[in-house]
């Protein structure tokens, strides 16, 4: 009994010895609803590879791009709850949750990424306190680049968009339909090609970069450079499962994300004209709005703004107020 005894606990300490790697590593999930080659998903990868390597692989995130686990809408929702412990939302997408959430999407209130960058300087402080209230954290933001007009006739106003089929994938981009004529038709970015394909789609508000992505250019051929916005992708994580890891692999994951902000940015500036080229390039007209539309479009979001103070409260003039001093 001893002999078996003394050949067992060896064999014990050897397969505990090799079990305790395998439980300090940790995977997390990170669902995305953009493609694998849009520069947020690129950003995503090379945050997670960095994580990766800053923790000694310690800590590994497994980006899942496209909608692939989760749809866009669904996704605020899975970190929350746990089923992913990590992910990239699109902040407009939840304004009807709160408000505040939608403030990068009100057309002129930040219309370049200077007054962007002051939007979200003034946003994050509440942003950050509301997500703490349900469970999690924003860990970096990048804002996607100007938003412009795409629709398959040539536009001298608002009036010509009147009756268009046109996409919504925001309560903001959806009220912007209504006050302009148009048929709003919620689509998120996975289903915009197949949509534009089957004529559910005509036209729609965003920048070249999703454009290029979605390959409308084979669909619709006129873009209209408004620069109307530039809402904000945002990494938000579940709290507990940021509290699980230890100090330094903390340290290391808000390091990255540091890094990933600054990185996505000047990737969000660098794609803003890569993507404008490449749309002339497969035979996209880019125009600039007639005086005629830009001023339609101010009045779109003056009256956007004003009913998004009224919802939004006192903490919506607050926002505002910080943004403007």
């Amino acid at each position: 009994m001893n002999k078996t005894l003394a050949t067992f606990v060896p064999a014990a300490a050897l397969a505990l010895a090799l079990a305790v790697p395998a439980q300090a590593q940790t995977r997390w999930d990170l669902p995305a609803a953009y493609p694998a080659t849009n520069f947020h998903s690129v950003n995503l990868q090379q945050f997670a590879d960095d994580v990766d390597k800053a923790t000694g692989g310690k800590l590994k995130i497994t980006v899942h791009p496209n909608a692939s686990l989760f749809k866009a809408p669904e996704i605020k929702r899975a970190v929350q709850g746990g089923q992913a412990q990590i992910g990239e939302i699109l902040l407009v997408n939840f304004q009807n949750e709160w408000q505040v959430f939608g403030a990068d999407g009100l057309p002129f209130l930040a219309d370049s990424y200077d007054a962007a960058a002051k939007l979200w300087r003034a946003q994050k402080p509440m942003v950050e306190k509301k997500l703490a209230e349900q469970g999690m954290m924003v860990l970096y933001a990048v804002p996607w680049p100007p938003q412009g007009i795409y629709v398959k006739k040539p536009i001298n106003s608002a009036a010509d968009l009147k009756g268009v089929k046109w996409r919504a994938y925001s309560p903001a981009t959806a009220r912007i339909a209504e006050l302009v004529g148009a048929q709003p038709v919620t689509v998120q970015a996975a289903e915009l090609s197949q949509a534009m394909a089957t004529g559910v789609v005509e036209s729609y508000m965003s920048s070249g970069s999703t454009g290029f992505d979605t390959k409308t250019y084979e669909h619709i051929k006129y873009w209209y450079d408004t620069q109307a916005w530039l809402p904000k992708n945002a990494v938000i994580v579940n709290k507990r499962a940021f509290d699980a890891l230890d100090k330094p692999t903390q340290d290391a994951l808000l390091k990255a994300a540091a890094d990933a902000e600054v990185r996505g940015i000047a990737a969000s500036k660098k794609t803003n004209t890569e993507s404008l080229d490449k749309l002339k390039a497969n035979g996209m007209q880019i125009l600039p709005p007639s005086p005629q539309l830009k001023a339609d479009m101010q009045k779109v979001g003056e009256t956007m703004l004003k009913e998004w103070l009224e919802k939004a409260g006192p903490e919506g003039q607050q926002l505002v107020d910080a943004f403007r001093r």
